[in-house]
């Protein structure tokens, strides 16, 4: 996983828990679900990136 889509995926998480935190204290739904959209689609990128990496490692190790 690239340092890019490490912070590029932090970000998203970031922005999606202060849209959550914001519908929750305006009482905004909509806005508080868009959070936890955003939240889940960050931790869906995270998992692809972990077990592109993962087929890496393994590759890598057959080639030794």
């Amino acid at each position: 996983m690239g340092t890019d889509d490490k912070m590029e995926n932090k970000g998203q998480d970031l922005k999606g828990r202060a849209k959550e935190a914001a519908g929750s204290v305006t009482g905004d739904d909509d806005l508080k679900n868009e959070g936890r959209a955003d939240q889940a689609e960050s931790s869906v990128k995270q998992a692809g990136e972990k077990a592109k990496d993962a087929i890496g490692d393994i590759k890598d190790a057959f080639k030794k």
